[in-house]
């Protein structure tokens, strides 16, 4: 059987100081450490990764969505691949989520930085959220979570629990590149013309969608999902197509843990994204990939606590591993 581990995408906190349920970024951080450990140079979150560059060249329907530039032009991008979770040795064979961060850097532009997740939707409503799933899992003397905290935290915040049953759906992944990947939060669009439109943005691979038997993941060694990658790079890039999905009137802007079914709702073909290679890690180990980090023509939505929260740990996190 495989092992199934919470989805932490990332440590959350709002910039600078006291934040969204007065959760102060350091507190997230100790969270998180609390459950995984302290890992020397690692992030708290999707400790385990590497770092990639590329290109993405939007389609010509893009700018017709949002003005934002990387969508009216070609730009290179660095990016990183995660595993979910502070454990930077976890196990390739395990059902945890995957994280894919890009960063788009037009020239003589402001970058815009997306962070999205394999599955998709957040654990998690508030900052307090986070924190109290969090402390509901530290490992006890005999380094497993109290079965009973864990039971009663979920029976009080039930939806904390979706995102972990979605990815036990799935297979184990078979690789980074065949992986659909999700923004999980929901974003406003901006057009040249002042038109706004609610979407969420998700990462189709190319390749199509990759998994694993359990008896498949079992056969494979530790480290098999980055000398996959390595393979599949000397053979071309890795291509994932960017596309919008539009939201309803009835649906919620300011919850990640509600998803946006796809077959009800218009889908919008952005541009392609292909990854040429690995870059070095340091340089992904230096830089903050925050969703905050939005160019003109994309913004986050009033009330979604979550998103606005997460600067400030990122923040915190990249001083710590820096040290």
């Amino acid at each position: 059987m495989s092992r199934i581990f919470p989805a932490l995408i990332l440590s959350v906190a709002m910039t600078g100081g006291a934040v969204a349920d007065d959760v102060a970024p350091d507190k997230l951080v100790d969270s998180l450490n609390g459950v995984f450990g302290k890992h020397a140079k690692t992030r708290g979150s999707h400790a385990k990764g590497l770092c990639i560059k590329g290109d993405f060249a939007p389609t010509s329907d893009a700018p017709a969505l949002s003005k934002a530039p990387f969508l009216v032009a070609n730009v290179p991008v660095l990016g990183r691949f995660s595993f979910g979770g502070g454990n930077p040795k976890a196990s390739d064979k395990a059902k945890s989520p995957r994280g894919l961060a890009v960063r788009f850097d037009p020239d003589g532009a402001a970058p815009t930085d997306f962070v999205f997740l394999s599955a998709p939707i957040f654990f998690a409503r508030t900052p307090a959220e986070v924190v109290g799933f969090l402390e509901a899992r530290v490992p006890g003397a005999d380094c497993k979570p109290d079965p009973a905290k864990v039971k009663a935290f979920t029976e009080a915040h039930p939806w904390t629990a979706k995102q972990a049953a979605w990815v036990a759906a799935k297979p184990v992944p078979a690789s980074y590149a065949g992986l659909p990947y999700f923004s999980v939060h929901a974003f406003e669009a901006t057009a040249a013309d002042g038109k706004k439109t609610a979407v969420k943005f998700k990462f189709e691979p190319a390749a199509g969608e990759l998994g694993l038997t359990d008896d498949e993941a079992k056969a494979k060694e530790e480290g098999f999902f980055t000398a996959e990658l390595d393979q599949r790079l000397k053979n071309g890039p890795v291509t994932f197509n960017l596309v919008a999905y539009v939201g309803t009137a009835a649906d919620p802007t300011n919850d990640p843990t509600v998803e946006w079914l796809e077959s009800d709702r218009q889908k919008i073909a952005l541009g392609t994204l292909s990854i040429a290679g690995r870059e070095d890690d340091a340089k992904c180990d230096a830089t903050t990939f925050d969703p905050n980090n939005l160019a003109g023509g994309l913004a986050g939505f009033p009330g979604d606590t979550i998103l606005p929260a997460r600067a400030g740990s990122y923040a915190v996190s990249l001083t710590r591993r820096s040290e």
